[in-house]
Formats: structure tokens, C-alpha cells, sequence
């Protein structure tokens, strides 16, 4: 069986075929994300601990890295990115216990995250592109790291699966000349909207298959491309997973957290509330309120994609004895008390450090 060994000073998250699905957190970007990239840029690390610890609760097995902030003070990420990953992953690696994923398009900065991260970390990442090659791979082999490999190459991203595992079959045949085996190429066979092409799910649930079965590597993928476009975006995320844990995929770059309720969606609902002439008894906090009414809740808490991915682990019996699932669907206060205590425990070391 394939397996790719990712480590953290302390624990080890195997990807494989006969393990359970990896989930590698994606919070900690600040693509897309304004107020992190101004926070990053400011010296402000609160909002990348919160993630850090909310991805991890939730189930996260692997926290991908991301430091790509343009600042405003200077353009230029090869110079602000690489101590900017190293900054990042000493606080996160002092924070949790996971493995980390040093992700960026900056060949100095996937070297600053290789020399900070304690354990094995996982790298992403490297595509069929020439000069990517040839500046990824040999880092891949110094540091004795597995790597995601992204299905593109210099003519770009093809909409041909067939085209995409060509690519990925050489990147594996290049990284084999470095001496790098199969089994620490992770391959990311790019999941296409569907709302853009309506056989991407098809399509990326026979690559996956091929992947597997012809080149014998692991796979994984930034999991909600799916549903780009679409409405209730989580109900096909939720669909997807499953399925293409069915075909083979054993990880993928994701959201595990479920955000909290706003206060504007709060207000809104007790608004309606009281319109519809319903009388709250008095005292009643925000938590029992937006839970009495399905609206989700005021913490972060695990998303439905974790649901479906534990649920998806229980029938392929990548769950020994239900375990986790058990874990997982214990009393929210339950879960919630050993959370808050893992924080306290954690947020301790942290302080005794400083």
C-alpha cells in the first residue's frame, strides 16, 4: 500500500490507501482574505492562532501553511514571504501538534517554511512546469519531504483528464531521476467547477482511479472547486468527498471549520422572531438561541464536510470499531469542555515559552 509519512515534532498523519481520509486545513491563506493579509502585514498573528487552533479541533490532520501576503510597504514576496513563513510556522507549530504543509509559489519561502518546520513537513508544492521542476524538486530531495504535485504544466491547465495525468505521470518520472519515490508525490489531478463543466466530478473521479491504480500515488485536492459558482456550496462539497474517497482520493486541502453565526444573522433572526409574535424567555444567550432555531452556532465548530468525510471513513472501514465516529458526535458541551481544556493546555505551554 502507498503510503506518504507526514510528521510534526510529535505526531505522525499517514496518507494512504488504508487510512483514513487526510484533511489538511486551509484557514491559514491570506488569498482572498483582506483582513488576515492586512493583520500578516501589521505584525498581527491573532486571527492564524484562532485558525490554527479551530482547524485542529475540528479534525484537521495537517495545517497547510500559506504566507502569500503582497504588502502594501513592499511588492516584492520574495523578500517579505520567506521570513514571513518562518515567522508563521514557529507560532503554529508552537501552538499545535499537527503536521504542517509549506505552501507557496515562492522558492525562498518553501525553503525558510522546510528550515523552521520541525518533523517532516508536507510540501506544496511542484508542477510540470520546467522551472518549477527544476526549483522544487531539489528541495523535495534535500530535505527528504513529500510533495504535492499539481496536474499543470507550461501550456496551463488542460481540460482534458487524460492531458492532466500525463502531466502528473511526469512529474513522478522527474522526481524518480532526483531519487524521490512515488510514494512521497501526492497528486492534485485539479478539480474543475461544475458548474462550469458539467462532467467535472466524472472527470475527476476516473483520474483519481488512474492515479491510483497506474501510477500507485497518493492523491488530494483543493475540495471545494467543486461547487465554485453554485449555490449551497457545502450540500455538493459534502456529496463530493465521499465520492471521491469512493474513487480513491485519500486527501484534501479544505475547510474543516464551520464559521460562526454572525451577529447581523442573529439580530435578523431575532427580529423575525419577534415579528411572528414569539416571546423568548428573558436571559436566553445567543448559543441557545441560534441552536433553538438551526442557525449553526456562535463558535467555530466542525463543518458538515468533516461529517461526511468521518461518516465516509466509518463504511470503508477506515474506522476501526466506529471510534472516531463515536468521538465525533459526542454532546456539543461534551466536546466543547475538552476542547476548551486542550486550548488551556496548549495556550499554557505557549506562554511558558515566551
Amino acid at each position: 500500500m502507498t503510503r506518504t509519512v507526514v510528521e510534526s515534532k510529535t505526531k505522525t498523519a499517514i496518507i494512504g490507501f488504508d487510512q483514513p481520509f487526510c484533511v489538511i486545513g486551509e484557514r491559514i491563506n491570506p488569498t482572498g482574505r483582506k483582513k488576515l493579509a492586512a493583520e500578516l502585514e501589521a505584525g498581527d498573528f491573532s486571527t492564524v492562532e484562532k485558525d490554527a487552533l479551530a482547524q485542529v479541533a475540528a479534525g484537521a490532520t495537517v495545517l497547510d501553511i500559506n504566507a502569500g501576503v503582497v504588502y502594501n510597504s513592499n511588492p516584492n514576496p520574495n523578500e517579505t514571504e520567506p521570513p514571513l513563513m518562518r515567522r508563521i510556522v514557529e507560532l503554529v507549530q508552537g501552538l499545535v501538534d499537527v503536521p504542517l504543509c509549506i505552501d507557496s509559489s515562492v522558492p525562498g519561502a518553501l525553503e525558510a517554511g522546510l528550515e523552521a518546520a520541525e518533523g517532516r513537513p508536507l510540501l506544496n508544492s511542484v508542477t510540470g512546469e520546467e522551472d518549477r521542476l527544476e526549483l522544487v524538486l531539489p528541495l523535495v530531495k534535500k530535505y527528504n519531504v513529500p510533495v504535492v504535485a499539481i496536474s499543470n504544466d507550461d501550456t496551463g491547465i488542460s481540460e482534458d483528464p487524460d492531458v492532466r495525468f500525463e502531466v502528473a505521470k511526469k512529474i513522478v518520472q522527474r522526481a524518480a531521476d532526483y531519487g524521490i519515490p512515488a510514494h512521497d508525490i501526492v497528486v492534485d489531478p485539479l478539480v474543475m467547477p461544475i458548474g462550469a463543466m458539467a462532467t467535472a466530478g466524472l472527470q475527476v473521479f476516473a483520474l483519481v482511479r488512474r492515479l491510483r491504480e497506474e501510477l500507485g500515488v497518493n492523491t488530494t485536492c483543493g475540495a471545494s472547486n467543486i461547487s465554485f459558482g453554485l449555490p449551497n456550496r457545502h450540500g455538493i462539497n459534502n456529496a463530493f468527498l465521499p465520492m471521491a474517497m469512493g474513487a480513491g482520493m485519500t486527501s484534501a486541502i479544505m475547510n474543516p471549520v464551520a464559521l460562526p453565526v454572525t451577529q447581523k444573522k442573529i439580530a435578523e433572526k431575532k427580529a423575525e422572531v419577534a415579528a411572528a409574535g414569539i416571546i423568548l424567555p428573558d436571559g436566553m444567550d445567543d448559543e441557545t438561541f441560534v441552536q433553538m432555531f438551526g442557525l449553526g452556532s456562535t463558535k467555530p465548530r466542525a463543518g458538515k464536510e468533516m461529517e461526511a468525510i468521518r461518516a465516509a471513513n466509518l463504511l470503508t472501514n477506515n474506522d476501526p470499531h466506529g471510534g472516531e465516529w463515536i468521538k465525533f458526535n459526542k454532546p456539543a458541551d461534551a466536546a466543547g469542555a475538552e476542547n476548551e481544556g486542550a486550548r488551556g493546555r496548549r495556550g499554557g505551554a505557549r506562554r511558558r515559552r515566551a
